[in-house]
């Protein structure tokens, strides 16, 4: 009855940490600051995020996880533990019990990876489950009925998308897509059209505040700043929402591709549930304005973005944690 349960969402641009009956309780960049001299952790999290770019050299700014998957060991176990106690608070009596959500299509490798990450971080037991079973439950799909629903996570490093039918996966596709990928090509557009460097952060704010994944009637616009590549100086250009969705088509077209292929290999019997339910979108990319739209275009198929989009993979590993013994099923890998 003393037992600590925490859902990890432990994605490539935010970590996410729910505790079941408390909800969401951490909701922080995955970024880690390092001093380059002794390999001692800075800052995490915020903190950390606020020092992307503008570091000098005895620190360096990270993110630890790239395309979804565990790309530094030693800094993912300190964010996790950082995360883990965070969470928790300073002082315990009993290590929690972890479950942590991961892409679909990684190898048995980088589930050993997250797995003894997060005992080293300290937690008693690990579970890792694919993040289109737990964005499913996070969204308030029923899983477990014997209809065909259809899941589409779109994060920071991957795109999961998933047909779920009696609680386990029919067919699935995982493409290194993500917010990441969307903001390097906001910037290599704005460099090759305009002459301008960027940085990441200012590649995302562009995504957010004006990026649609469809033209837009009324164009929206920003001001933004950067690095003249002739000259070297300062200079500030104005950016459309045009010029967003011209950047970004490529990405979302290896999204659209791969959602095809995920219905090509749907049963037929599915594949009419899932044209009657329509298709769910979760992420934090798919805020994106009109991506919606633009995959029900391509497909035929209606599509919803979920409620909370952002927060359906957390919270669906919560549940999915409270009901262990249900989704044993779904789990993939446990020590």
């Amino acid at each position: 009855m003393f037992r600590k349960k925490i859902g990890i969402d432990l994605g490539t641009t935010n970590v996410l940490v729910h505790i079941p009956k408390r909800g969401i309780i951490v909701n922080e960049p995955s970024v880690v600051a390092i001093s380059v001299h002794d390999g001692k952790i800075l800052a995490v999290g915020h903190e950390a995020k606020e020092m992307l770019g503008r570091t000098p050299e005895t620190i360096v700014a990270r993110r630890p996880l790239k395309d979804g998957v565990i790309a530094d060991y030693k800094t993912t176990e300190a964010m996790l533990r950082y995360f883990i106690n965070k969470a928790l608070g300073g002082v315990r009596l009993f290590r929690p019990e972890v479950m942590v959500a991961v892409p679909a299509g990684i190898t048995s490798t980088e589930k050993r990876a997250v797995i003894d990450a997060t005992i080293t971080a300290g937690a008693k037991a690990a579970y890792v489950i694919k993040e289109p079973i737990v964005a499913a439950i996070g969204a308030n799909i029923p899983i477990g009925s014997a209809s065909g629903h259809m899941i589409i996570d779109i994060g920071g490093g991957t795109a999961e998308m998933a047909v779920i039918s009696l609680g386990g996966i029919v067919s699935s596709a995982s493409v290194r897509i993500g917010g990441n990928k969307l903001d390097t090509s906001i910037a290599d557009f704005i460099r090759r059209k305009y002459g301008l460097a960027i940085g990441e952060r200012t590649a995302e704010q562009i995504k957010i505040e004006i990026g649609s994944a469809l033209y837009l009637e009324e164009k929206l616009k920003m001001e933004v700043r950067g690095r003249d590549m002739i000259t070297g100086l300062p200079r500030t250009i104005i950016v459309t929402s045009d010029d967003v969705t011209d950047a970004i088509a490529n990405e979302l077209d290896g999204i659209i591709a791969a959602v095809r292929e995920v219905l090509h290999a749907t049963p037929p019997e599915l594949s009419a549930d899932i044209i009657e339910k329509g298709m769910v979108l979760s992420g934090g990319s798919a805020l994106l304005r009109n991506i919606d739209q633009l995959l029900s275009q391509a497909t035929g198929i209606a599509t919803y973005v979920a409620n909370d989009a952002l927060l359906c993979v957390a919270k669906g590993t919560g549940i999915a944690l409270e009901n262990l013994e249900s989704y044993k099923r779904s789990i993939l890998a446990t020590r």
